[in-house]
């Protein structure tokens, strides 16, 4: 954190003018770079990030996952829940000072449907074109193609371009060469600087039309870092003020013998799987995947590599009323040899299998070389891969290319059950880094479809808990814990607060200085 004050001097006296007040930059570290700031194209959590901070919706998420006012002041749900209008704040305005209208949600969503990209999978056979519509200046309405009950959660994801700008920039391609480089939003911040591969600076509008509260963040500088030396040492400079939530438990530690850092802590609905592609050799048999599972050593990875809390199944506890309680994960690495019994590849050794994790993040290089080592006493040959993130989501689009198993974090990109097997278990969701499952299963598409056509609670829980079940009995992935967020804070940030939508907890405009 850097906090600078600037004086103006009057006659004799040292005077403090709101003109001159005092500015606030955070620089927070992140493991992964930015793919896109184009609210099109947004599929990760540090996408996710720069688009809570540089782009608003017509509805934000609060900490309890209730949908919450943004450009929108209120909103309309039809009798058979078909059809919703939003009414805009009359206020609200982008960046260029132009009002926010009806005229740009219509143009927001039509262009995301076109691109067919990022959030654009959550509307499938839900939004086509023609579906929204102008009312007035200040009116919009959705009409759905279906009932589809998880709607009120997904509006969040639509972040709202300024149609004039993006118009008049929209080449050949809808805008996307613009928007690359470029932000016409009604957001809080502003696009500052930008180097993909390092960086990249936001700074705050001042005439943003929801105003500021008390020590408002005027910067914030995201630098990207490759390895846990790079963060002990932006700290110790007094660089760094808040660490990204991927650290290892040292570097945590580290910075919390640090006078000037807090560690906060958060429950998050963010799971970490190992995820089994079922389309490719050895990892398309059940019992392999089954044996890999049984192979993992949970309690190392919660209480010594990355502390988190218990997943035993696809869905995190955090959705309690749709939540199925099983038994937890167990390791047994006897039990892990009766299901290689049971496989294709019984009596055979140096079964191949590769395994990819993120490399910039140590701890998953640690698990990886802990699998390794258990896998191979009950007969793999496993082959481990350490690649950039922007490498993974590369290698998910074909099941080809999609490793035997990848260490993945998938959180809920909005705050409703069907966010986290939508995504990652819909066989429309192939091909994307949520889901290198590749599961493409007639039967689980039925039930996840189902629960998204009914507005009965209980008959959609039971959906939901009937689902849970089918996926732990496949082995679609191994279930290792829910994410505990800790973040090093420099002890004058406030402001974090866990979000059940992803990166939503890392918008800036809620933070605040608190120190003088």
């Amino acid at each position: 954190m850097r906090s600078s004050l600037f004086l103006g001097l009057g006659l004799g006296a040292l005077a403090l003018s709101p003109a001159f007040a005092a500015s606030h930059t955070v620089t927070v570290n992140t493991v992964q770079i930015f793919g896109t700031i184009d609210p099109a194209k947004i599929s990760d959590y540090t996408d996710y990030m720069a688009s809570a901070n540089l782009y608003d919706g017509l509805a934000n998420v609060d900490p309890n996952g209730n949908l919450v006012p943004e450009l929108a002041e209120k909103w309309d749900v039809s009798p058979d829940a078909t059809s919703v209008t939003f009414h805009i704040r009359p206020d609200a305005k982008f960046q260029d000072g132009s009002p926010v209208e009806a005229e740009d949600v219509v143009y927001s969503v039509e262009r995301l449907l076109k691109i067919n990209q990022g959030p654009a999978n959550l509307f499938a056979g839900v939004l086509k074109p023609g579906s929204v519509e102008a009312i007035d200046p200040k009116s919009v309405k959705f009409t759905l193609l279906k009932t589809f009950s998880p709607f009120l959660a997904t509006v969040p994801a639509i972040r709202i371009v300024n149609s004039k700008v993006v118009k008049a920039n929209a080449g050949a391609d809808d805008g996307q060469t613009y928007l690359s480089t470029h932000v016409a939003s009604a957001g809080p911040y502003m696009l500052k600087s930008w180097d993909r591969g390092s960086q990249m600076t936001i700074e705050r509008d001042p005439n943003y039309y929801r105003g500021w509260g008390e020590g408002p963040i005027d910067e914030v500088r995201f630098i990207i870092t490759n390895d846990e030396a790079t963060v002990r040492s932006m700290a110790a400079s007094g660089e760094l003020t808040m660490s990204s939530q991927y650290q290892s438990p040292d570097t945590y530690d580290a910075l919390s013998k640090m006078p000037r850092f807090k560690i906060v802590t958060g429950v998050t609905p963010v799971a970490f799987y190992l995820k089994f592609n079922s389309k490719v050799a050895p990892t398309d048999d059940v019992h392999i995947r089954k044996a890999i599972a049984l192979a993992t050593d949970y309690d190392t990875i919660h209480n010594t590599i990355i502390p988190g809390g218990e997943l035993t199944g696809p869905l995190p506890k955090t959705f309690a009323g749709a939540y199925l309680q099983t038994p937890a994960p167990k390791f047994d690495l006897e039990a892990a040899k009766a299901e290689i019994a049971k496989s294709g590849y019984a009596g055979k050794t140096d079964i191949p299998l590769s395994l990819t994790y993120v490399s910039s993040a140590k701890f998953e290089e640690e698990l990886a070389l802990l699998m390794q080592s258990n896998l191979q006493q009950i007969g793999f040959k496993v082959t481990l891969s350490g690649e950039p993130w922007n490498r993974v989501t590369e290698i998910a689009t074909k099941v080809e290319t999609t490793p035997n198993v990848t260490e993945v974090f998938f959180g809920p990109t909005y705050p409703s059950p069907d966010s986290m097997f939508y995504a990652q278990y819909d066989s429309k969701s192939a091909g994307t880094w949520a889901s290198m499952e590749w599961l493409q299963n007639p039967e689980i598409d039925k039930m996840i479809d189902a629960a998204r056509a009914t507005g009965d609670s209980a008959a959609q829980t039971k959906i939901y808990k009937d689902l849970q079940q089918t996926l732990i009995d496949e082995q679609t992935d191994a279930f290792l814990e829910t994410q505990v967020v800790r973040h090093a804070m420099d002890r004058c940030l406030d402001g974090y607060v866990p979000v059940p939508m992803q990166s939503f907890d890392y918008a800036f405009h809620k933070y605040k200085w608190t120190c003088s």
